[in-house]
């Protein structure tokens, strides 16, 4: 469908017509939307996991996924940029996880119980742990753009015009979904007698 132009050609074009090339077999242009979007990828996966190997090794993960599933990109669900960085926010997201449910299970038994913090900590801990658990749960009943704009913004530390630009969304939206789902999310986990009707 489309004729052969150079690398520098396609480098002109915008990410939408690069994918409509690389759907219809042209592999260079999936490497130009790869250098022009490693780098806020890497910048997005360094913040979540924060370290350099790992946030590497999400990166290549994903424009691999990304390369497999070129064909499954549609336009009209978003940019090619928000659909880069939806798959890295979500690959970090789960090696993030993965790496803490990992360092929790490594704990040796020798030694143990000389490790263990005092009951007055340990209840605190335990507290804590509680208020996270029902926090995550507050946060996976948000629907899907409110949390990704939570996540990024407390999970990724970057700020609404930060987000606004990797979402491909104007500032205005963000701060709108921010709001709303932070609001949800405060009436969740509030206690029932504290909310007024």
């Amino acid at each position: 469908m489309f004729g052969r132009i150079g690398k520098s050609a396609l480098r002109d074009l915008a990410d939408e017509d690069l994918m409509a090339r690389f759907q219809d077999g042209d592999a260079r242009a999936f490497e130009v939307i790869f250098d022009r979007h490693a780098a806020v990828a890497f910048s997005l996966a360094y913040r979540i996991c924060g370290r350099r190997a790992i946030a590497e090794d999400i990166v290549q993960e994903s424009f691999l996924s990304l390369w497999r599933s070129g064909a499954r990109y549609d336009s009209t669900r978003g940019s090619v940029r928000s659909w880069i960085l939806t798959t890295v926010h979500n690959r970090a997201i789960d090696s993030f996880r993965k790496e803490r449910l990992t360092s929790t299970r490594n704990v040796g038994d020798e030694g143990l119980a000389e490790r263990m913090p005092a009951p007055e900590r340990t209840e605190a801990e335990i507290e804590r742990r509680d208020d996270a658990r029902q926090v995550r749960a507050a946060l996976t009943m948000l629907p899907e753009e409110q949390r990704r704009v939570i996540e990024l913004a407390y999970f990724g530390g970057f700020s609404h015009t930060q987000i606004a630009e990797l979402l491909g969304l104007p500032a205005g939206t963000v701060k709108g979904r921010m709001r709303l789902g932070l609001t949800k999310m405060r009436l969740a986990l509030a206690d029932p007698a504290d909310v007024v009707l």
